[in-house]
């Protein structure tokens, strides 16, 4: 009969947004099927928030372009899904935009109120030319794991919103 060694863990390091453990002895192999399943326990428990959707005033679909704007609709997209959002309250939010050229738009240009806080302000959005304005309303939702573009579709279709 083969004896497993029952394995024992170590707290080496803890603070509120941190911890460091040790688990040994392990099977070989058995460290990365553990690191994987905690690490999507995690994924799966964490709340967060992200802008869900976004509806920039006279475009009609994401292959859209908006005159003066060097990057099309779908870039412009893409970059809005890069902004890190922090909300304080669970409620739907919507967040503003409003930027007259030249300029180069960033995060830190959205208009919140104290709910909404842009973690990441100098992510880059787009540049806008001279003589041209963009104006958009995005949506921020709070939710925990991860929710697939699917289910937010189904809602925002019925909005016309891009997201």
């Amino acid at each position: 009969m083969i004896e497993f060694e029952k394995p024992n863990i170590t707290k080496i390091d803890e603070n509120k947004d941190y911890g460091k453990f040790v688990i040994e002895p392990l099977e070989r192999g058995y460290g990365t099927t553990l690191g994987n399943s905690l690490r999507r326990v995690l994924l799966a428990s964490l709340p967060g928030a992200a802008v869900t959707s976004i509806n920039i005033d006279g475009v009609l679909h994401e292959f859209d372009t908006v005159p003066g704007v060097r990057e099309d609709v779908m870039q412009i997209i893409l970059n809005i899904k890069g902004i890190a959002v922090k909300s304080y309250v669970e409620d739907e939010k919507i967040i503003e935009l409003d930027v007259e050229g030249p300029a180069e738009v960033t995060a830190g240009d959205i208009l919140t109120d104290s709910d909404i806080e842009i973690v990441n302000p100098d992510h880059y959005l787009f540049t806008i030319g001279e003589g041209s304005s963009l104006k958009a309303t995005m949506t921020v939702n709070s939710g925990r794991g991860y929710v697939p573009a699917d289910e937010n579709k189904k809602i925002m279709h019925q909005l016309e919103h891009l997201l």
